[in-house]
């Protein structure tokens, strides 16, 4: 028998497997760790090994009941999910002098990540590594899985409601406390997840897991659909997969790492000059000088009770980070009929490229929840425009930021790729078809086509996506992902204080709201940015929610431990502080502190 003391400072190997449909590409990762090591420090050990950046945004999650639900009705012998994404955790006797591979990325491919002192090690480096690092071990993470069978789709488990979405988020490990303390067995399975929706500086150079992992955890959303998206969006969503997955069986996908390099010390000298003179002497004038603005007309309608969607014109006017908008253009130069400033706003788009419909869903914070409205823009060079400047402006930026005209750019791009292509060009599409269509789509949606109707749909999208780089794609998918109004958003059942019914708690990056769980409409609305302080009454297990203006909210968890939602709060709160100047490595003493249970 070991004693406390005795048990915090022995040590002993863990075992990480990482399952791969082919069982000879699956890779084992060692870990050394003791008694007192978090999940946290698990996490941050785990993937220091698989480089993937930004442990912070990692988490376990140990499935529900209902996660293997339908699996059950076919085999109740087999608790295994489809889904991939599964660690199978084994704890195996201590060895001393056992090593760990430093790394799954191959010299070919994309840098590896130190996790000592923040930086991308080069991929020159990696070649003088003790450990040779194959290309075998890098394919099992960097490169995407192949589609599911229609069959396999329709045997997973898919939430109905926003109660079932609220099931799929009571299992977050604390990552204050370790697996054993949390009655994790040996053998178990859990889900490596991102957690935190709150992805930072996604590089295509640096982070070749990481994207694809994200997008892994984006296709699964939307095909068991997780988060609600229309159908012109799912065909969106499916011929990019189509599209990842003939780039991934394809022999280029395989030496799209092996093409030629750039010479890394003229990229650092590069780099070091536009740091020291800060670019084009004319851009940064324009960064300083010349803020531009837009001004047009668009349509505008605020919702109020009882009263039916009407849009009223207006002559609006965008500058810095604030909107004004006036009863005509000659009356520009006197006082608007109101002028709002958009930083901390939330921006949604309200799109339907078919029925040329391109509207702009601002959420503007006030001190008891969100003021609504709707922009309405007359075709898609202005929505562009109009867009990337209000995105912009709820991050505290101008149009004068670098960003802006990507910004744009990428907007039309994802706009493009809605339009529909000839009949014919799709015809000659359908007489090669290699594909599976049911595979793309949800269950739910394939069922509303037949094949070859759902087929050409998908290959009419496809057309505008036929040109992408396999990352290119990944990145795009990620994007429209990000787009949709429910991104992002974690939801627990509540009862609020002093309520007698049950409500949805969604907690956001940046926000959280109170939605009622029968109709599914959010209620009231809270930021982040107005909260003072939160705590939990570890008695009656209820959270206490402080914010600006002496407004006071508190509420009971129902579906999960009140201690997951103290710590998605807490976790928000630290990813927000990150920036581009800081260090990259973690500061694990606040995310603990946050995240941790200390109020």
């Amino acid at each position: 028998m070991l004693s406390s003391t005795d048990f915090t400072s022995a040590s002993w190997e863990l075992v990480v497997r990482v399952d791969h449909p082919n069982e000879e590409q699956q890779k084992d990762v060692t870990l050394r760790v003791s008694g007192d090591l978090h999940v946290g420090g698990v996490m941050l050990k785990l993937v220091e090994q698989i480089n993937i950046r930004r442990s912070e945004e990692l988490s376990l999650l140990k499935p529900s009941g209902d996660y293997f639900k339908k699996k059950k009705k076919k085999d109740k012998n087999n608790k295994e999910p489809i889904i991939e994404d599964v660690l199978n955790l084994e704890s195996s006797p201590t060895a001393s002098g056992s090593s760990v591979s430093p790394g799954l990325y191959s010299k070919t491919m994309t840098p590896i990540y130190d996790p000592i002192n923040g930086t991308p090690v080069s991929s020159t480096m990696t070649w003088f590594s003790d450990s040779p690092l194959t290309e075998q071990n890098c394919s099992i993470l960097a490169f995407s899985q192949p589609p599911e069978s229609p069959e396999a789709l329709a045997d997973m488990y898919q939430p109905r409601s926003l109660v079932d979405k609220a099931k799929l988020n009571a299992g977050w490990l604390d990552s204050s406390r370790s697996l054993m303390e949390q009655g994790i067995q040996e053998d178990e399975q859990l889900l490596l997840r991102f957690k935190y929706y709150s992805f930072f500086d996604l590089n295509p150079k640096y982070d070749a897991v990481r994207i694809n992992q994200l997008y892994e955890q984006a296709r699964w959303a939307i095909l068991l659909e997780e988060i609600d998206c229309t159908e012109e969006e799912m065909l969106i969503f499916a011929a990019l997969q189509y599209h990842i997955s003939k780039l991934s069986l394809s022999a280029e996908t395989q030496d799209f790492t092996s093409e030629s390099e750039v010479d890394e010390i003229e990229a650092a000298l590069s780099n070091l000059e536009v740091t020291l003179e800060g670019g084009k002497a004319d851009s940064l004038l324009e960064d300083i000088t010349d803020i531009p603005k837009l001004a047009d007309n668009l349509k505008l309608f605020r919702p109020k009770k009882l009263l039916l969607k009407a849009f009223k014109q207006y002559w609006f006017v965008f500058k810095d980070t604030s909107i004004a908008y006036f009863k005509n253009k000659e009356l520009e130069q006197g006082e608007p009929v109101e002028k709002l400033n958009l930083r901390g706003c939330e921006v949604v788009p309200d799109v339907n490229v078919a029925g040329r419909k391109f509207g702009i869903k601002l959420l503007i914070p006030v001190a008891d929840g969100m003021n609504e409205m709707y922009l309405r823009c007359d075709h898609e060079n202005q929505y562009a425009q109009w867009m990337a400047a209000c995105m912009l402006a709820s991050k505290g930026k101008t149009m004068a930021d670098s960003s802006y005209q990507p910004e744009v750019l990428n907007i039309l791009s994802f706009l493009r790729m809605k339009n529909r292509n000839s009949a014919s060009q799709v015809a000659s599409s359908l007489e090669n078809m290699d594909m599976n269509p049911e595979c793309f789509v949800s269950p739910r949606c394939a069922k509303k086509h037949k094949s070859k109707q759902l087929a050409a749909r998908i290959l009419e999208a496809h057309q505008n996506v036929a040109q992408m780089p396999l990352v290119e794609a990944k990145l795009r998918f990620i994007q429209a992902w990000q787009s949709l109004p429910e991104f992002g958003l974690t939801y627990y059942l509540v009862r609020f204080k002093g309520s007698k019914k049950d409500d949805i708690l969604g907690v956001s990056y940046n926000r959280l709201i109170k939605i009622d769980a029968a109709t599914g409409i959010p209620v009231t609305t809270w930021r982040f940015t107005n909260i003072k302080q939160w705590n939990v009454n570890w008695e009656t297990r209820q959270v206490v929610i402080e914010f600006d203006q002496n407004v006071f909210t508190a509420f009971t968890c129902l579906s999960a431990d009140c201690k997951i939602v103290h710590e998605y709060i807490g976790g928000y709160i630290f990813l927000s502080t990150r920036s581009k100047d800081q260090n990259e490595t973690l500061d694990e003493d606040l995310f603990h502190k946050l995240t941790g249970g200390q109020d």
